[in-house]
């Protein structure tokens, strides 16, 4: 067990940082992200359509209207349009936790 004069001078000594990694223009993270996929992240994230947890977005969108939650209906022409993402945002996030 260290003394606590050990412990003292270890916090306060002066120990070489390595240079902060620097990077030289911007990152890109809308790759593969349009204002289509914004409106559906945020109908993703309204809970008031219900969990999107274990189902496709069409699926969370058709329950919802059978529910008369009323869901845009911009949504669901995206989604049966056949140009987008049909699994919920939420999905990927939940493998990694």
């Amino acid at each position: 067990m260290a003394s606590s004069g050990n412990v003292k001078g270890f916090f306060s000594a002066d120990v070489a940082q390595p240079a902060a990694l620097i990077s030289h223009g911007s990152p890109d993270f809308k790759d593969g992200y349009d204002e289509h996929e914004d409106v559906l992240r945020q109908f993703d994230m309204n809970m008031a359509y219900g969990p999107c947890v274990g189902m496709s977005r069409l699926v969370r969108w058709e329950c919802a209207h059978s529910l008369g939650l009323d869901p845009p209906k911009d949504v669901e022409g995206l989604l049966r349009s056949g140009k987008v993402h049909l699994d919920c945002a939420l999905v990927g996030w939940l493998h990694l936790a």
